[in-house]
């Protein structure tokens, strides 16, 4: 069951990964006189990957106490090796 909760928790991560990309391709399309701008774009992303993962860890605390530290641990790792991954192929290119 604990196998479970990790693979649960890395899909999560991997999840949460979509709005950087998101904010990424704002930022690149914010124009000089935009009102996001480049690093208001940036942050949105991150403020909402955080969010999906907290919200994410909150609901496992509330409803499956016991293995809320494996769920957790799997959606950090799915998120870093998620963003690992992206950086790496993006400095292949």
């Amino acid at each position: 069951m604990i196998v479970v909760a990790v693979v649960i928790g890395v899909i999560v991560g991997i999840a949460s990964f979509a709005p950087l990309i998101f904010g990424m391709n704002k930022a690149r399309s914010a124009g000089p006189t935009s009102n996001l701008g480049h690093a208001g774009a940036l942050m949105l992303g991150v403020l909402i990957s955080l969010v999906i993962l907290v919200v994410a860890i909150v609901v496992c605390v509330k409803l499956f106490r016991d293995f809320a530290v494996p769920f957790a641990l799997g959606a950090a790792g799915g998120l870093i090796v998620t963003a690992v991954v992206f950086g790496i192929s993006k400095n292949k290119r």
